[in-house]
C-alpha cells in the first residue's frame, strides 16, 4: 500500500512544546528539564495488524491479541497518562515489505503531539522519506539493517538522529521479516557494525521474551549496551514495574519498550513515568 498523502505540520511542530528529548533517546533536540529528566525513557508499544492495536506472543501472527479497535484512542491515552513517545510497528508491513496500516499511523501521528518512532516494512530510502515528511520523529530500519546496511547508513547521514537500527534476535542471532528469517549473524555483530555510521538508537527485542509476560533479558539487553557507544533500548517481556527498574538499574540501558503489561494493567503507565524520573 502507497503511503497516503502528507499531512502538515511538519517534523518539528510534532515535537511536544514544553517536554524535550533526553539525549540518550539518540534524538537531537534540547533535554528535558532536570528536575523531571528520565534516567530510562519508556516507550509504550502499538503494534497494528488490519488496522487494530494487538499484542504477539513471541512474534507469531496467528497468536495476535486484538487490545483496541481504534490506535489512536489507544494513543491518545498513553499520551494523556503522560507518555513522551510512542513506538509504533507495522506488523503487516514487516511482513509485506512495504507499508501497510499507513492510514493508522497517520491517524495516530495527527491525533498526538509526542514524538514516535516506527518500524515495519521500512526498506527504502523513498520511504524512509515519506514517513519523516509526514511528521514521525524517528524510522527503525530491521531487516535492511541486515540486508542493505549501506541503506542504513546513507538515511542515517540524510536524517540525523531520526534513524534507528532494530535489532531482532532468537538465542543471539538475528531475525529478519517480521521474524520469520533467521541468520546466522550475531546480535553484538551487527550492532558494532553500526558504530560509525551516525544511528540514533538501537531497539533489541528478544523474541522469546515478547508478549510472554515472563520478563526481559536484563543480561543480554545491558551486556550489548555496554558493547557498543549507540543507545539502546529494551524490548520484549517488559511485566512489571520491578523489570523497568531492573533495566533502568544497569545503568546502560537508555529506554524500555513496553505493550502488553500496560494494556493488561501490569503495568500502571503513569506510576512507571514517575518511577522513572531521576
Amino acid at each position: 500500500m502507497a503511503l497516503p498523502r502528507p499531512i502538515k505540520p511538519d517534523v518539528g511542530s510534532r515535537l511536544p512544546r514544553a517536554v524535550t528529548l533526553h539525549p540518550r533517546a539518540g534524538h537531537g533536540k534540547a533535554r528535558l528539564p532536570a528536575a523531571t529528566e528520565p534516567a530510562m525513557i519508556l516507550y509504550p508499544a502499538i503494534d497494528l495488524k488490519d488496522g487494530q492495536a494487538v499484542r504477539l506472543v513471541h512474534g507469531d501472527m496467528d497468536r495476535a491479541t486484538v487490545f483496541n479497535d481504534d490506535p489512536a484512542a489507544q494513543a491518545r491515552a498513553f499520551v494523556a497518562e503522560g507518555a513522551q513517545w510512542l513506538h509504533l510497528v507495522d506488523l503487516n508491513g514487516a511482513f509485506a515489505g512495504a507499508p501497510v496500516n499507513g492510514a493508522v499511523v497517520e491517524a495516530i501521528l495527527a491525533a498526538c503531539p509526542v514524538p514516535a518512532q516506527l518500524g515495519g516494512g521500512i526498506r527504502d530510502m523513498a520511504t524512509i522519506e515519506g514517513w519523516l515528511a509526514r511528521g514521525l520523529a524517528r524510522v527503525i530500519l530491521g531487516t535492511v539493517a541486515v540486508e542493505n546496511p549501506d541503506l542504513v547508513r546513507d538515511a542515517a547521514r540524510a536524517f540525523p538522529g531520526q534513524v534507528a537500527v532494530g535489532i531482532d534476535a532468537r538465542d543471539g542471532r538475528v531475525a529478519t521479516k517480521g521474524w520469520a528469517t533467521e541468520t546466522d549473524v550475531r546480535v553484538t555483530d551487527l550492532a558494532r557494525s553500526f558504530e560509525d555510521a551516525g544511528v540514533a538508537a538501537i531497539i533489541y527485542t528478544d523474541i522469546a521474551r515478547d508478549g510472554a509476560m515472563g520478563g526481559p533479558n536484563v543480561a543480554a539487553t545491558a551486556a550489548l549496551a555496554r558493547a557498543v557507544s549507540i543507545p539502546v533500548i529494551a524490548s520484549g517481556g517488559v511485566a512489571s514495574l520491578a523489570d523497568l527498574i531492573a533495566l533502568r538499574d544497569t545503568g546502560v540501558i537508555a529506554g524500555a519498550i513496553s505493550g502488553r503489561a500496560l494494556y493488561d494493567g501490569a503495568i500502571d503507565l503513569r506510576a512507571a513515568l514517575a518511577a522513572l524520573v531521576a
